[in-house]
Protein backbone atom coordinates (compact mmCIF):
# COMPACT_ATOMS: atom_id res chain seq x y z
CA UNK A 1 0.00 0.00 0.00
CA UNK A 2 1.27 3.70 -0.80
CA UNK A 3 1.73 5.99 2.09
CA UNK A 4 -0.03 8.77 1.92
CA UNK A 5 2.13 11.07 2.92
CA UNK A 6 6.12 11.61 2.37
CA UNK A 7 9.00 13.93 2.39
CA UNK A 8 10.75 13.30 -0.97
CA UNK A 9 13.99 14.92 -2.48
CA UNK A 10 12.68 14.33 -5.97
CA UNK A 11 10.56 16.58 -8.15
CA UNK A 12 6.74 15.63 -6.97
CA UNK A 13 4.17 14.57 -9.55
CA UNK A 14 0.78 15.97 -9.19
CA UNK A 15 -0.83 12.90 -10.22
CA UNK A 16 0.94 10.65 -7.71
CA UNK A 17 -0.34 12.52 -5.05
CA UNK A 18 -3.93 12.72 -6.05
CA UNK A 19 -4.20 9.33 -6.86
CA UNK A 20 -3.35 8.51 -2.96
CA UNK A 21 -7.29 10.51 -2.62
CA UNK A 22 -9.11 9.03 -5.54
CA UNK A 23 -12.15 7.22 -4.13
CA UNK A 24 -15.76 5.82 -5.19
CA UNK A 25 -17.39 7.85 -2.54
CA UNK A 26 -15.09 11.56 -3.63
CA UNK A 27 -17.41 13.79 -5.31
CA UNK A 28 -14.65 16.21 -5.50
CA UNK A 29 -10.61 16.57 -5.05
CA UNK A 30 -8.68 19.60 -4.19
CA UNK A 31 -4.91 20.05 -5.04
CA UNK A 32 -2.71 22.86 -3.33
CA UNK A 33 0.81 23.13 -5.36
CA UNK A 34 2.71 25.16 -3.29
CA UNK A 35 5.76 26.27 -6.04
CA UNK A 36 8.96 28.34 -5.39
CA UNK A 37 8.23 32.07 -7.14
CA UNK A 38 10.95 34.64 -7.83
CA UNK A 39 9.75 37.36 -5.68
CA UNK A 40 9.63 37.52 -2.10
CA UNK A 41 9.14 40.38 -0.12
CA UNK A 42 10.64 42.41 -3.26
CA UNK A 43 13.99 40.58 -3.19
CA UNK A 44 14.37 38.00 -6.03
CA UNK A 45 15.06 34.81 -5.22
CA UNK A 46 17.38 32.67 -7.32
CA UNK A 47 16.64 29.24 -5.47
CA UNK A 48 15.15 27.63 -2.08
CA UNK A 49 16.62 24.71 -0.04
CA UNK A 50 14.44 22.57 2.00
CA UNK A 51 15.63 20.68 4.97
CA UNK A 52 13.30 18.28 7.11
CA UNK A 53 12.97 16.56 10.24
CA UNK A 54 11.08 13.16 8.10
CA UNK A 55 10.07 11.18 11.12
CA UNK A 56 8.71 14.04 12.59
CA UNK A 57 7.46 15.82 9.59
CA UNK A 58 5.56 12.57 8.79
CA UNK A 59 3.75 12.25 12.35
CA UNK A 60 2.69 16.38 11.91
CA UNK A 61 0.88 15.23 8.65
CA UNK A 62 -0.85 12.30 11.04
CA UNK A 63 -1.52 15.12 13.66
CA UNK A 64 -3.11 16.81 10.36
CA UNK A 65 -5.11 14.56 9.32
CA UNK A 66 -6.35 13.55 12.60
CA UNK A 67 -7.27 16.90 13.35
CA UNK A 68 -8.67 17.58 9.39
CA UNK A 69 -10.80 14.66 10.15
CA UNK A 70 -12.90 16.23 14.04
CA UNK A 71 -13.97 18.69 11.46
CA UNK A 72 -14.51 16.93 7.63
CA UNK A 73 -14.31 13.23 8.82
CA UNK A 74 -15.22 11.77 5.04
CA UNK A 75 -12.14 13.81 4.19
CA UNK A 76 -9.12 11.67 2.69
CA UNK A 77 -5.96 13.83 3.00
CA UNK A 78 -2.41 13.04 0.80
CA UNK A 79 0.43 15.42 1.57
CA UNK A 80 4.01 15.24 0.02
CA UNK A 81 6.60 18.00 0.54
CA UNK A 82 10.02 18.44 -1.03
CA UNK A 83 13.20 18.96 0.23
CA UNK A 84 16.80 20.25 -1.41
CA UNK A 85 17.80 22.32 -3.90
CA UNK A 86 14.53 23.95 -5.82
CA UNK A 87 14.73 26.31 -9.02
CA UNK A 88 12.05 28.78 -9.40
CA UNK A 89 8.75 27.71 -10.12
CA UNK A 90 9.63 23.84 -8.79
CA UNK A 91 7.13 22.23 -6.79
CA UNK A 92 7.51 22.29 -2.86
CA UNK A 93 4.13 20.98 -2.22
CA UNK A 94 1.34 19.06 -3.49
CA UNK A 95 -1.99 18.83 -0.95
CA UNK A 96 -4.68 16.28 -2.28
CA UNK A 97 -7.97 16.16 -0.11
CA UNK A 98 -10.92 14.22 -1.48
CA UNK A 99 -14.22 14.64 -0.07
CA UNK A 100 -17.84 14.49 -1.13
CA UNK A 101 -18.53 17.90 -1.57
CA UNK A 102 -16.39 20.47 -3.11
CA UNK A 103 -16.64 22.97 0.02
CA UNK A 104 -15.36 20.39 2.22
CA UNK A 105 -12.40 19.74 0.20
CA UNK A 106 -11.46 23.52 -0.49
CA UNK A 107 -11.71 23.86 3.55
CA UNK A 108 -9.99 20.39 4.51
CA UNK A 109 -7.11 21.36 2.17
CA UNK A 110 -6.40 25.42 3.05
CA UNK A 111 -6.99 24.08 7.10
CA UNK A 112 -3.59 21.35 5.83
CA UNK A 113 -1.46 24.30 4.57
CA UNK A 114 -1.91 26.24 7.21
CA UNK A 115 -1.01 23.35 9.81
CA UNK A 116 2.00 22.40 7.93
CA UNK A 117 3.06 25.83 8.15
CA UNK A 118 2.27 26.07 12.06
CA UNK A 119 3.46 22.57 12.86
CA UNK A 120 5.49 20.58 10.44
CA UNK A 121 9.17 20.87 10.87
CA UNK A 122 10.11 21.95 7.38
CA UNK A 123 12.69 24.74 7.05
CA UNK A 124 13.92 26.67 4.36
CA UNK A 125 16.75 28.01 2.96
CA UNK A 126 15.91 31.54 0.58
CA UNK A 127 18.71 32.04 -1.94
CA UNK A 128 18.71 35.85 -3.69
CA UNK A 129 20.86 37.41 -5.46
CA UNK A 130 22.82 39.00 -2.47
CA UNK A 131 22.99 36.60 -0.16
CA UNK A 132 21.03 33.74 1.57
CA UNK A 133 19.00 33.18 4.83
CA UNK A 134 17.43 29.72 6.62
CA UNK A 135 13.77 31.17 7.24
CA UNK A 136 12.86 30.38 10.88
CA UNK A 137 9.77 28.58 10.50
CA UNK A 138 7.37 28.15 7.71
CA UNK A 139 5.35 31.14 8.81
CA UNK A 140 8.17 33.59 8.39
CA UNK A 141 8.23 34.83 11.65
CA UNK A 142 11.19 33.72 13.27
CA UNK A 143 14.85 34.18 10.99
CA UNK A 144 17.82 31.44 11.94
CA UNK A 145 20.55 33.52 12.72
CA UNK A 146 23.08 30.86 12.46
CA UNK A 147 23.60 27.31 12.27
CA UNK A 148 21.93 24.86 10.78
CA UNK A 149 18.20 24.49 10.52
CA UNK A 150 17.50 21.43 12.81
CA UNK A 151 20.15 21.85 15.99
CA UNK A 152 17.97 21.05 18.52
CA UNK A 153 16.69 17.90 17.19
CA UNK A 154 17.37 14.49 17.96
CA UNK A 155 16.69 11.34 15.59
Amino acid sequence: MTTRFEISDKPLVVDDVTQKVVSRNAGAITVFIGTVRELTKGKKTLSLEYEAYPAMALKMFQQIEREMHEQWPEAQLAITHRVGKLAISDIAVVIAVSSPHRKMAYEANEFAINRIKQIVPIWKKEHWEDGTAWIGDQLENVPYLSGAPKEGFDD
